[in-house]
């Protein structure tokens, strides 16, 4: 069993949860997500199977789009509506459409967050929630991420109230914390906040209509169908460059030979590139040679056969 499997994630489960529950559901070992969602998220999850989980991380590396509601009024130890009340003000204004665009548009682009202490982010070895159960503050990282649009998605003039929630879908980078952006959106409206919602509805080019649920999943599974839910690894490495080769060269790939770079090979170093056969099969993940002027050479070798 290899492939693909967008599934819808429920709220309730974290992303290792939902592993464990489909190596029970698929009967094999060789299950791994693309990248942690909070319990409280639903949304787009994409789950590498078998020789897929090799491409795990290109998957990670792809961008993601969301759909989530702020809250101005009170913040959380968490950053979203499971934590604790930490400072609260009330909203004595009416806060105008033009204000919320300005911010929206002020946090586009490129923009530094630091991570919450409720998050999977390590210093040290050790996970920051674990500081954070056991109570302990530490230095967290700041890290740079790109936004590339944010809209509003709430047709209100004015917002008003003891508390104030909008809606607004994000397409970022990898490692952005919507949490964060929700409170940083507060802090530019001069509230504190929190994210009181989030559903991740595209991540590596899968969208909602392409997930399955636990269900689903479970009655293809007990009807012997798993081609309905389970895709190709190749969908998965849609954004990388690719580059089709002879089947003669593909035995050399298959082997993990080091080759000479060809006209056609015009990568940054460091880029990895898809070689793929003539019927379009992923052969391996290639890269130019870090040292050897010319070469390129194996990154993964995805096939075990031609």
């Amino acid at each position: 069993m290899n492939g693909i499997l967008p599934l819808w994630k429920p709220k309730g489960l974290t992303s290792h949860d939902c592993v464990f529950k489909l190596r029970k559901i698929l009967k094999t070992k060789k299950v791994g997500h693309t990248g942690t969602l909070d319990p409280d998220v639903t949304g787009v999850l994409p789950i590498c199977i078998g020789r897929a989980t090799k491409i795990a991380e290109y998957l990670t590396e792809a961008g993601k789009a969301y759909e989530g509601e702020v809250t101005l009024g009170f913040s959380t130890t968490t950053e979203d509506a499971s934590g604790e009340k930490v400072e609260e003000k009330k909203i004595d204004q009416v806060i105008q459409r033009k204000r919320i665009l300005e911010v929206l548009e002020s946090l586009t682009g490129k923009i530094e967050q630091t991570p919450p202490m409720f998050s999977a982010v390590k210093v040290n070895g050790k996970k920051l929630y674990e500081y954070a159960r056991a109570g302990i503050d530490v230095e967290r990282p700041t890290r740079e991420v790109t936004i590339y649009d944010i809209t509003l998605l709430d047709d209100r003039s004015e917002f008003k109230g003891k508390t104030i929630s909008f809606r607004f879908r994000v397409n970022c980078s990898k490692g952005t914390y919507i949490r964060t952006l929700a409170v940083m959106m507060g802090e530019e409206l001069g509230f504190p906040a929190h994210m009181s919602d989030l559903t991740r509805i595209e991540s590596a080019g899968f969208k909602q209509e392409d997930c399955f649920t636990f269900s689903e999943v479970e009655e293809f599974m007990e009807n012997g169908q798993t081609d309905e839910f389970l895709l190709p690894l190749e969908r998965g490495l849609f954004h990388l460059p690719k580059f089709q080769i002879s089947d003669k060269v593909a035995k050399k790939v298959l082997n993990g030979a080091v080759l000479e770079q060809t006209k056609d090979v015009v990568v940054e170093k460091g880029m990895p590139f898809v070689m793929v056969d003539p019927a379009d099969k992923a052969i391996a993940i290639y890269q130019i040679h870090p040292t050897k002027e010319g070469l390129i050479k194996p990154v993964k070798v995805l096939a075990q056969e031609l």
